[in-house]
């Protein structure tokens, strides 16, 4: 009896769109190895075929316009988002304030904010002033600047942003993924590390360690400079000195990593809430390795404290669920909520604390032999949101997000104020 099976089709064959469907789901290393089957092949792998628009729509068109980023997609494009797609979310500057900077996608371009507290008394909207910006330019390269002084829009075109007496170009130096620089660029041609498209396909190669080290030596390499070179950037810095501009100093970036609560790990993240002074301020819970928890106080707070300052921990994390004992009723209900909101939320779990000020300073916890000095409780409530208190006093400062699903929330619309750097 004959067989009925049909010959398997061979992949030349597919329609070229399923061709590049199918080979959207590989890396760029994969794809090199891939192109050097066949001739035929070699063609719908290189620099300047459909194959990089089906990448870079795969990983980033839910995220982004692709097509206002370039009006061709390439190897640069994909190594350049593929870099900069680590810069969303949260960062601290260090040192310098505001310290919290905030990055997001943008229409055709990745768009780094600084994020402070509203200064608006008793409210939980925050301020949120773009002052980076990275894309890409015409001729295909990397394009990243910064505008010290204050906010503008977006410009259609990169490269007449550059026409700004204010705009500085700068180049970002990534020291792993947790930890990178900014630095006034030596010149205006943007990262070449990124023209060369053949360089893509080495990109996933080596272990993140044989990465990061690479990237060190880079970095310094880069700062190596020739004779020339130096008397070019004195002779720039000579210019903005008699401009009345100041040069750019580097700045150092640090990672805010699990700025999000998990289903495992419910308070922990980036928070505002409003304290008993009615400002607000922004808070940083964060698990350790032995089950404990620790919330530090981030952002422009009041003296006598620094800027990121233990608030409270708890070396148990384990909730007390409801039904909840009579005491533990009264103890909240005694309480006010800090802010505007008068409304009592529905508790679903509760959380003992301790307060991390009489570590800090242990002249503001009084007696060490009051547990109320020190003491305290969390309130998880029904939405994931929680607030938290202490026995010495009255109040309750409840938590809200600050982002949600990569958005910034409660953000000043339409703000025009400049920030300080």
């Amino acid at each position: 009896m004959a067989s009925t099976s049909e010959k398997p089709m061979p992949f030349y064959d597919f329609p070229i769109d399923v061709q590049l469907n199918i080979l959207s789901f590989l890396s760029p290393t994969e794809i090199s190895a891939f192109a050097c089957t066949c001739r035929r092949f070699a063609t719908l792998c290189s620099p300047s075929a459909d194959i990089w628009l089906s990448l870079c729509e795969r990983r980033w068109g839910s995220k982004t316009h692709l097509r206002r980023w370039s009006s061709a997609p390439s190897p640069r494009l994909y190594k350049a988002l593929d870099r900069w797609e680590n810069l969303i979310g949260f960062w601290r500057r260090s040192p310098g304030a505001p310290p919290l900077v905030f990055f997001e996608w943008g229409p055709s371009c990745i768009i780094g904010s600084r994020v402070s507290p509203s200064p608006s008394s008793c409210s939980y909207a925050v301020r949120k002033i773009p002052f980076l910006w990275l894309g890409i330019s015409p001729a295909g390269g990397a394009l990243t600047y910064l505008h010290p002084g204050r906010l503008f829009d977006y410009p259609a075109c990169l490269d007449k942003a550059l026409s700004d007496s204010d705009v500085i170009p700068v180049t970002i130096s990534f020291m792993g993924c947790k930890h990178f620089i900014i630095e006034e660029s030596l010149s205006f041609c943007g990262d070449q590390q990124l023209d060369d498209p053949d360089r893509v396909l080495g990109l996933e190669a080596g272990s993140p360690p044989d990465r990061l080290m690479s990237e060190i030596y880079q970095y310094f390499a880069n700062r190596t400079i020739s004779g020339g070179e130096k008397y070019s950037r004195k002779m720039r810095k000579k210019v903005k000195e008699r401009l009345g501009k100041r040069s750019w100093k580097a700045e150092h970036f640090v990672r805010i990593a699990n700025s999000c609560p998990t289903p495992d790990r419910p308070l922990q993240g980036l928070w505002k809430g409003i304290c008993e002074d009615m400002n607000l301020d922004f808070f940083l819970v964060a698990y350790d390795d032995v089950g404990g928890l620790t919330c530090r106080q981030v952002g422009d707070t009041a003296v006598p404290f620094p800027s990121y300052c233990p608030v409270f921990w708890a070396s148990n994390t384990s909730f007390l669920e409801s039904p909840f004992p009579r005491e533990e009723q009264v103890i909240y209900n005694l309480r006010e909520h800090v802010g505007c909101s008068k409304k009592r939320e529905v508790v679903s779990r509760i959380l003992c604390i301790n307060c991390s000020y009489d570590l800090l300073l242990p002249e503001l916890a009084g007696s060490s032999g009051d547990f109320r000095n020190v003491e305290g409780r969390i309130w998880e409530y029904e939405d994931g949101t929680y607030g938290f208190g202490f026995l010495r006093n009255n109040f309750i400062v409840d938590l809200k997000h600050i982002w949600l699903d990569g958005c910034l929330l409660d953000t000043l619309e339409n703000s025009r104020q400049g920030c300080s750097l």
